[in-house]
């Protein structure tokens, strides 16, 4: 199960009700931030989420909207009497901007912290273990600018219990039977793993499109992903503001989801000048059936 939280989703400035952009995602064990704007760890105080879970940050740009509330988290997991090391993720620069403001307050971390710092122009991978890869989705905005594709790995293979009870395999077996090996009796007869085990779950993954203009070659790099947050802070009678500002509007990103054949897409970022953002799911909805809206404290799981 993919779990994701909406931390905040609006664009620009942070206000009394609502926040600038972050979502923490659990996959796989792992839990992750994604983007950091201001408020954030008031945030995730709030929804009682614990900082020690969290080992990866990652970036999309460095409009302060999206990572000026990276600084503080930072220090406060040093005040905290953080221990483990902390990476993050993000365009060159970040390394930059972080360390200065720990060097003018001589408030170095006392725990490792690692900076990877993004150049590439194309889809490149920036996290890999033996259950989660994540890459770059290259976007068109301002400054350089990544979404991020968060990709659960193919798991083990689930064990018919009513089986291997039947063909008497011994348990120490089972780890051998969940990678997809066949197994040989005492007698020589060999069991085909495929009468042992099921096929796992189909992998999930989460595609998280921060601010972009309408960038359709984005589409191969995240066809058929179970879910898609992808930036809307317009709609489409604003469309001359979007080009402008290289940001997407309603009609836009569900244009994107049709395209890339996801099976949700989630609405955000949204221009605080409309007076509700339902606005923007009757927009997509005419492209796109499966429209979701992101709101600040918002659980999705997939």
């Amino acid at each position: 199960m993919i779990k994701l939280t909406i931390l905040g989703c609006y664009a620009a400035t942070p206000r009394t009700l609502t926040n600038p952009t972050a979502q923490l995602l659990e996959i796989k064990n792992h839990m992750f931030l994604i983007d950091c704007g201001e408020g954030t760890q008031v945030q995730l105080r709030k929804h009682k989420i614990k900082f020690s879970r969290i080992n990866h940050i990652f970036i999309s740009h460095l409009h302060g909207d999206h990572f000026f509330g990276l600084p503080g988290l930072v220090s406060t997991f040093r005040l905290l009497g953080r221990e483990k090391e902390l990476h993050i993720h993000g365009p060159k620069g970040i390394k930059e901007a972080i360390t200065l403001l720990l060097k003018l307050g001589d408030s170095w971390t006392n725990y490792n912290l690692y900076f990877h710092e993004i150049t590439a122009k194309e889809s490149v991978v920036v996290f890999e273990d033996d259950k989660v890869v994540v890459e770059t989705v290259p976007l068109n905005h301002r400054v350089y600018t990544n979404g991020y594709l968060f990709k659960e790995k193919i798991g083990l293979r689930k064990l018919n219990v009513e089986a291997v009870e039947q063909y008497e395999i011994p348990k120490v077996y089972y780890q051998n039977v969940k990678i997809g090996k066949d197994i040989t009796l005492d007698s020589g007869e060999i069991i085909s793993n495929s009468k042992l085990t099921f096929d796992p779950e189909p992998p999930k993954s989460y595609a998280f499109c921060s601010d972009t203009a309408y960038k359709p070659d984005i589409v191969p790099l995240i066809k058929k992903a179970t879910a898609l947050y992808h930036e809307s802070t317009f709609l489409h009678t604003q469309e001359d503001l979007a080009v402008k500002t290289k940001h997407s509007t309603a009609k836009e990103a569900a244009t994107i989801a049709q395209k890339a054949e996801v099976g949700t897409l989630i609405l955000g970022h949204y221009s605080t000048r409309y007076k509700s953002i339902q606005l923007f799911k009757t927009e997509a909805e005419e492209i796109f059936d499966n429209v979701r809206l992101s709101e600040d404290g918002k659980v999705f799981e997939f």
